[in-house]
């Protein structure tokens, strides 16, 4: 974990202070332990590269459409792994692979997330690591549950529904690694850039 976050490189100020705090978490014995007010989780924006469609699933305590994700189970220790491992539970997909480059998953964008209280947990932090992944089934998908439904839509449309900035940052990467690896321009352009 810690060779992908020394190569990773912030885009902006807010991110290069996301990175510093991720960082000193990452060197924790246990920076996913859940008990921690600042832990990491990890998650990936779901893409269906030939459409240039982006999936969203609906998350009921934040009240949002947000990428798939979540926390390490006791034991696991590789951000990206978690990432994997929580996107296939969270939409069914089987056949998803890093993108851009599927042998080497890169990580694209951390953030420090609050996450609201409630009454199983107190108010607490995440230092979010994420993944782009791609899926070449994407008629395949099946929710986790009937209360975090998926979606399905344009990359405009996305920038829409979420409610976090860095979420939208996240997004307009996504959708210029997309453009890098078709070498087209034929994508819906973004707004708001």
């Amino acid at each position: 974990m810690s060779a992908s976050l020394a190569r990773f490189t912030a885009c902006n100020p807010r991110e290069e202070e996301d990175l510093a705090s991720i960082r000193e978490v990452a060197a924790s014995a246990n920076p996913f332990d859940r008990a921690s007010r600042f832990h990491l989780t990890a998650s990936a924006l779901v893409i269906e590269p030939r459409s240039a469609r982006v999936l969203l699933r609906w998350h009921t305590r934040h009240e949002t459409w947000m990428q798939v994700g979540g926390h390490g189970d006791p034991g696991e220790s590789a951000p990206y792994a978690v990432a994997l491992r929580e996107a296939v539970e969270e939409t069914g997909l089987e056949d998803l692979v890093s993108f851009p480059d599927v042998a080497v998953p890169r990580l694209i964008q951390v953030a420090v997330v609050p996450v609201p209280g409630n009454t199983k947990e107190p108010a607490h932090l995440h230092g979010d690591l994420r993944y782009v992944m791609a899926t070449s089934s994407p008629d395949a998908i099946v929710a986790e549950s009937v209360d975090n439904p998926l979606r399905w839509c344009s990359f405009a449309e996305a920038e829409t529904l979420v409610g976090e900035d860095n979420l939208q940052t996240l997004l307009v990467r996504t959708e210029e690694l997309l453009r890098g690896q078709s070498g087209t321009s034929d994508i819906e352009p973004t707004a708001g850039r």
